[in-house]
C-alpha cells in the first residue's frame, strides 16, 4: 500500500468543510428558491390583507372628520363607544348595552343560522354520499348551482317567496290554512331563512368530503350487530363526520356573523346586525373610527373563538389519541 491511500486528519477536515460548505449552499438556494415561489402569493396577501387591516387599525384610533373620513388626532373614542355613552351636557360618561345588544343578536342568529344548516345539511351531504358515484356530481351540482347567481339576486328571490304577496302566504290562503298573510318579510325568522338559504352550500360540501370516505361496510355491521339507527349515526357516522361538521360550522358561522346584503334585506334594516351597523358608520353616520373600531372588535372575536376551539379541539384530541 502506497504513501499516498492514507488520508491525513488535515485532509479529512477539509473534505469535511468542503461537504458541509456544499450542503450550506445547497439549502440555501432550496430557501431561494422557496422564497421566490412564495413571493407572488405573500405579495398579494401583504397589499391586499394586511395593507387594508393597518389602515383600519390606524383609523379606528383616530378622531371622525365633520362630514366623514378621518382627522389626524390620536383618539381612543371609538373603543369607548363601543361600551359607554357620554352625557350630551357634561360629557360623563355612562355604561351602555346598545352596541353589546347588537353584537349579541347577530351571534345569536348566526349560532340559529349555523344548527339550522348542519340540521338541513347533513341528512342532505349523506344523501349524496349514499348514492353511487356516477351520481353524486349530479346533485353536487344541484347544490352548488345557486353560487352561479350573485347573492344580492338570491336575497331577492328569497324576499319575493316570503313576502305578504309571495308563493308561501298564497299558498296558505290558498288551502284554506289562513285567510290573512302571515307576516315573515322583516322579522328574525326572514334573516334566518336568508342565512340558510345563502350559506348551506358551505355546509353540505365539508359534509359530504368527510362522509364520502365512510365504509358503509360498517354501518351494515353494526346493524348486523342489533344496533339502532340512533347508535349507528351517534358511534360511527357523526365520529366520522366530525372534521367536516367542525369545517362547516365555521365557514357558516363567519360569513353568518358578518352577514349585510340578508338581514338588510329580509330585516328591513329595523334591528340592525353588525354587518349592518359597521357600514351605517362609514355611510350614514361618518364615523369611520368607530366603524373601523367595530370591524377589528368582530375579528377579535372572531379569532378568539376560533382559537379556544382549535386549543378545545388539540387537547380533545390528545386525550383520544
Amino acid at each position: 500500500m502506497t504513501q499516498s491511500s492514507f488520508i491525513t486528519p488535515a485532509q479529512q477536515a477539509e473534505s469535511d468543510a468542503k461537504l458541509a460548505a456544499a450542503k450550506a449552499q445547497t439549502d440555501a438556494d432550496a430557501r431561494r428558491r422557496r422564497l421566490q415561489l412564495l413571493s407572488p402569493s405573500v405579495l398579494l396577501i401583504g397589499i391586499f390583507g394586511l395593507f387594508p387591516l393597518t389602515i383600519t387599525l390606524i383609523y379606528s384610533f383616530l378622531s371622525p372628520g365633520s362630514y366623514g373620513g378621518v382627522t389626524w388626532e390620536f383618539s381612543t373614542n371609538a373603543y369607548v363607544q363601543f361600551l359607554f355613552e357620554a352625557d350630551i351636557f357634561d360629557d360623563t360618561l355612562s355604561f351602555s348595552t346598545t352596541y353589546l345588544s347588537i353584537f349579541s343578536r347577530s351571534i345569536g342568529l348566526a349560532l340559529v343560522a349555523t344548527v339550522g344548516a348542519l340540521i338541513i345539511g347533513f341528512p342532505t351531504a349523506y344523501f349524496i354520499a349514499s348514492k353511487r358515484p356516477e351520481q353524486r356530481n349530479f346533485w353536487l351540482f344541484l347544490i352548488t348551482l345557486p353560487f352561479w347567481t350573485n347573492l344580492l339576486i338570491r336575497t331577492y328571490a328569497i324576499l319575493l317567496i316570503i313576502r305578504d304577496e309571495g308563493i308561501i302566504n298564497l299558498g296558505l290562503m290558498g288551502v284554506g290554512i289562513t285567510d290573512k298573510p302571515i307576516g315573515i318579510l322583516y322579522t328574525d325568522f326572514a334573516v334566518f331563512m336568508g342565512l340558510i338559504y345563502s350559506y348551506l352550500p358551505f355546509m353540505v360540501l365539508p359534509l359530504y368530503a368527510s362522509l364520502e370516505k365512510l365504509d358503509f361496510r360498517l354501518v351494515e355491521a353494526a346493524y348486523d350487530l342489533y344496533a339502532s339507527r340512533f347508535q349507528v349515526l351517534r358511534h360511527i357516522i357523526i365520529p366520522m363526520a366530525k372534521p367536516g361538521i367542525v369545517a362547516g360550522c365555521i365557514l357558516v358561522f363567519i360569513p353568518g356573523l358578518g352577514a349585510y346584503i340578508t338581514p338588510e334585506l329580509l330585516g328591513g334594516g329595523k334591528d340592525l346586525m353588525i354587518g349592518n351597523l359597521i357600514a351605517l358608520q362609514f355611510g350614514g353616520s361618518r364615523n369611520w373610527p368607530f366603524g373601523s373600531a367595530a370591524a377589528l372588535i368582530l375579528m377579535v372575536v372572531v379569532m378568539l373563538s376560533l382559537i379556544v376551539y382549535v386549543r378545545h379541539a388539540g387537547k380533545g384530541g390528545a386525550s383520544h389519541g
